[in-house]
């Protein structure tokens, strides 16, 4: 279905203007762009990456809480409707990466695809950006960590298994929810969980490590489902899984709680008080160390249940920058550049 119109107030704009009668459909609109970097830098200590690539701005699949919607008022459109149809393409992405690779600079660090929107998307089929970033890191042996809802990312799993074989490569499928009905109405546009299930063991079978993102836990909505999800992810040949609480800034807000009130009207009041109990009475909390994990005793037991089953299904649960992460990031990287000659005492 093709969603109205529908973008919360821009910040940035001194006023906005309302629709005088129905709004048009929300049409796909694609800008491309030639980007002066493409890596990211993060010094959040909630995440366990410093760099990031993104190629693509806004995301088709309109998950209604992706905490990304607010970027897009950068770029002066609406966190709404616009963030899902009015998408921004590097089209330098590969060319960028590879220069930034170049730099003496650069040590050879894990990078994260994605850090903020899908880098599997749709549009990925036309474009392969995201694959030609993959053959620079494969080039360079750069290690690389993937996460995904689509399930696009089976076309390049020969890619990632030859860049395997000469760096660290690890998959993770973002599957937040067990039943597809829910699914679809929290997550319009991306593959249902069977078809990331299914992506999981594509990857594990060949060889490569994978985990499942159970993110984010929506209280009210879908913590039932962890138990399964896990048991689920483990079937497929996962060994990693992580958790986020739901993230609601700024924008985010309203737009989650519409389509929750469309979706699910009989349960947004349960939703609202669930998150608001894990979040000290607010809808969300922007504090490093509190932005993906909540507070208080509803938390704790959200948490519980989330370590139990890991350790019942055999997954290694992770979060934040645990001693294990900084262990193997100190570890002597594989990168080089293809175009100097290696190291034989290395």
């Amino acid at each position: 279905m093709v969603r109205r119109v529908s973008n919360p107030p821009n910040p940035w704009h001194a006023a906005h203007v309302e629709w005088i009668g129905e709004p048009p459909a929300a049409q796909l609109e694609v800008y491309e762009e030639t980007a002066g970097e493409v890596l990211t830098h993060n010094d959040s200590p909630d995440v366990d990456f410093s760099w990031s690539v993104n190629p693509y701005r806004g995301c088709f699949h309109g998950c209604a809480y992706c905490y990304a919607r607010p970027y897009h008022e950068y770029l002066d459109f609406g966190a709404g409707t616009d963030f899902e149809r009015k998408l921004v393409v590097k089209t330098n992405a590969a060319t960028a990466l590879r220069r930034a690779f170049d730099r003496k600079s650069w040590r050879g660090e894990l990078v994260s695809f994605s850090g903020v929107t899908d880098c599997y998307q749709p549009l990925e089929a036309s474009y392969g950006l995201t694959r030609a970033c993959l053959e620079v890191c494969r080039d360079y042996r750069n290690p690389v960590a993937i996460i995904t809802k689509s399930v696009l990312v089976e076309r390049d799993v020969a890619l990632l298994a030859e860049l395997h074989e000469r760096a660290r490569v690890t998959v993770f499928l973002s599957i937040p929810f067990d039943d597809a009905a829910v699914c679809r109405a929290v997550e319009p546009y991306a593959p249902p969980p069977s078809r990331r299930f299914d992506a999981l063991r594509t990857f594990a079978d060949a060889g490569i490590e994978t985990g499942i993102a159970v993110a984010p836990i929506i209280p009210g909505l879908n913590e039932s489902d962890i138990p399964r999800l896990l048991e689920r992810a483990r079937d497929a040949g996962a060994t990693r899984a992580f958790s986020i609480l739901l993230r609601l800034p700024g924008p985010v807000r309203g737009v989650f709680e519409a389509r929750m009130r469309e979706a699910f009207p009989d349960r947004w009041s349960k939703i609202e008080h669930a998150q608001r109990s894990m979040r000290d009475g607010a809808l969300d909390d922007a504090r490093f160390g509190r932005r993906m994990a909540g507070a208080g005793e509803r938390w704790a037991v959200l948490h519980r249940l989330f370590e139990t089953s890991c350790r019942r299904f055999g997954l290694r649960a992770e979060g934040g920058r645990t001693p294990e992460y900084d262990e193997r990031a100190s570890r002597r990287t594989t990168f080089r550049r293809p175009h100097e000659t290696p190291d034989l005492f290395a």
